[in-house]
């Protein structure tokens, strides 16, 4: 396994272009871009975090074509996921638009969504996922997830956590961009520490409405 020496500009300047010719021909022309400034730096750093963070999962750069209108055959960014739990951990990507750095859950399971609503209701387990919430927010993430429009049959609609019994899944992430330190070893220490702030909202997950 190769030292994670950072996400190279070559990796912004790859999307950008593969949004102009999402095609096999460039993609097979460039492999090579991709092997060396996106798949390789990205499995080096989930190497080295997975001590703290949990193994790590690099997303296929292929679309699933079969049921979607688009049949652009590449994805136009590179994600991966890392976790101890299925579904629930920490994520990154990179595209045209530079790093993004989340964390949450996605996936649910009928059962799941369950323990989260219940969960969620209950005075103390609810109070501390709204006061994560609360802080995640405050510190410049964007609290995101697949959510209903209304509060679900059973509560109240006036409940002082409507919202967050709205969510189907949550999760919250953050654009970067193109920091100065993407590019260095140093992209290491600041990414394990946004996963470090969203550390508590994966851990209430993991505890209350794991899979």
């Amino acid at each position: 396994m190769s030292t994670f020496e950072g996400i190279p500009a070559a990796a912004t300047k790859f999307y950008a272009e593969l949004e102009e010719n999402n095609n096999r021909d460039w993609w097979q022309s460039h492999a090579a871009v991709y092997q060396e400034s996106v798949k390789g730096p990205f499995q080096a750093l989930l190497a080295d975090l997975e001590p703290r963070f949990g193994p790590g999962k690099i997303f296929r750069p292929n679309r699933d074509v079969r049921f979607s209108p688009d049949n652009s055959p590449y994805k136009t960014a590179q994600g991966a996921f890392a976790s101890y739990q299925e579904g629930v951990g920490y994520y990154i990507q990179i595209s045209a638009d530079g790093l993004l750095v989340g964390g949450g859950y996605h996936s649910h399971s009928p059962a799941q969504l369950v323990r989260y609503r219940n969960s969620v209701d209950a005075g103390n387990t609810g109070e501390q996922l709204q006061h994560i919430v609360d802080a995640i927010a405050a510190a410049g993430f964007a609290i995101e997830g697949e959510k209903l429009k209304t509060v679900p049959r059973g509560f109240p609609k006036d409940h002082p956590r409507a919202e967050l019994l709205k969510h189907k899944s949550l999760s919250a992430g953050v654009t970067l961009g193109e920091p100065e330190w993407l590019g260095s070893a140093e992209a290491e220490r600041e990414i394990a520490a946004r996963w470090e702030q969203l550390r508590p909202l994966v851990d209430w997950v993991g505890r209350h409405a794991a899979p």
